[in-house]
């Protein structure tokens, strides 16, 4: 089944106590969309509000789709990356690591797949994969 009318957001995610940003941007070879250090003191540009990061958390986002597309914003994220398997199997090792995708439906029946391309490139980097899924009746 295709996407007819939602939208899709992907992003990769690494999170870990004793996660560096800085070192992961220079393994990975891309900057990120967002990180922060495990203590590091994160202000809400929109409402101001601090909190203190936890954990350390490194993330890269595609472009949001519409219609949704998620092989081409995983295709997207990992053309900005490393192909070395080796850097992605030490990072997976050390580090919660996930792609994250939301999917936007405008109604209650929609849905998207995964190509066995992209599904072969998320195992091969030892990446699993979250969806949240929003129905259109939420808005």
């Amino acid at each position: 089944m295709s996407a007819q009318s939602c939208g899709s957001a992907a992003s990769l995610r690494f999170c870990g106590d004793d996660l560096d940003p800085d070192e992961l941007t220079r393994l990975l070879g891309c900057q990120t969309t967002k990180s922060e250090r495990k203590g590091e003191e994160i202000v809400d540009k929109g409402t101001g509000n601090k909190r203190t990061a936890r954990s350390g958390g490194w993330r890269l986002s595609a472009e949001r789709r519409e219609p949704g597309d998620f092989d081409a914003q995983i295709s997207e994220i990992f053309d900005r990356l490393t192909d070395d398997l080796n850097i992605w199997q030490d990072l997976t090792s050390r580090f919660r690591a996930d792609v994250f995708c939301g999917l936007f439906m405008e109604e209650g029946n929609e849905g998207i797949s995964l190509s066995n391309e992209t599904l072969q490139k998320l195992a091969e980097r030892g990446l699993t994969i979250a969806f949240d899924i929003y129905d259109g009746s939420d808005a």
